[in-house]
């Protein structure tokens, strides 16, 4: 079973995928995935948003239980949605603590910045363990100008780094880099004693995460940085189209698809 502790013991890279329900999660994990991020990219892979900024906690509390039920031995992470924490310490501790109270996580994530380092520091204190965020993060979409890399530039990257340092010491068991330089991420990863794990951040981080519906190419759109490993999209068509046309022609339901009970035939 993979813990925040064992994650800085393991020799092997990091493995980390995003899952929004119970069956997605059980097949995750009995391939051996060492992380579940339920992410709030479920606004735009499952719930039909046009960003993650919709997302709520009612949301990511009821997807990360079903997430939870499904694992056995994967890391459940509930990504805490936007304008969930920072707001009021109070209400911070309430959300992230439901997470795992309520829903079943192991941790939260947070989009990550200079308002979230004594929030890092004061949820770890309470017993809830923290993976941070840096980089590009989409919750901050508006405020980026659209989902660019980050990081590009030698006052930027020293902030990225500053801030990594700052939630590391803050008790963050985990540091996501998101689309910055695979440069300025291995000197990230190099620093810190937390592992990091990339997405858009080449390969020198401890570990990779990816969005479940890009590795299996359901998504139409999927980031630069991305990398499709299977054609689900494809054999989900094959199948929808089949069934239409069985229904259609009369070929379904077949015989050995239903039964007849005796002394039914001649009802009153």
């Amino acid at each position: 079973m993979t813990t925040t502790r064992g994650l800085r013991e393991q020799a092997d890279p990091i493995t980390m995928l995003t899952a929004y329900d119970a069956q997605t999660a059980r097949l995750i994990d009995d391939c051996g995935i060492d992380i579940l991020l339920v992410g709030d990219s479920m606004g735009t892979e499952a719930l039909g948003y046009d960003s993650t900024l919709p997302v709520t906690v009612e949301e990511v509390e009821s997807r990360t239980a079903a997430v939870a039920r499904g694992s056995d031995d994967a890391l459940v992470v509930a990504d805490m949605p936007f304008l969930s924490v920072g707001v009021d310490e109070s209400e911070t501790v309430r959300n992230a603590g439901r997470m795992l109270k309520e829903a079943g996580a192991d941790a939260v994530k947070l989009e990550s910045g200079p308002h979230t380092v004594e929030l890092t520091e004061r949820l770890t204190q309470l017993g809830i363990p923290v993976m941070a965020h840096l980089g590009l993060t989409p919750q901050h979409v508006n405020q980026l100008g659209g989902y660019t890399r980050q990081g590009t530039t030698e006052a930027a990257a020293e902030e990225i780094l500053s801030l990594a340092r700052a939630h590391e010491e803050a008790g963050a068991f985990a540091l996501v880099l998101e689309h910055v330089p695979a440069n300025l991420a291995a000197q990230v990863t190099d620093d810190l004693d937390i592992p990091t794990i990339g997405i858009g951040a080449g390969g020198d981080c401890d570990g990779q995460v990816l969005v479940i519906s890009d590795v299996l190419g359901l998504s139409e759109d999927a980031p630069p940085f991305a990398e499709q490993f299977g054609d689900v999209r494809a054999a989900m068509t094959d199948a929808i189209e089949e069934y239409r046309d069985a229904v259609e022609s009369g070929s379904f339901p077949a015989e050995e698809h239903s039964h007849t009970e005796p002394g039914l035939d001649d009802l009153d």
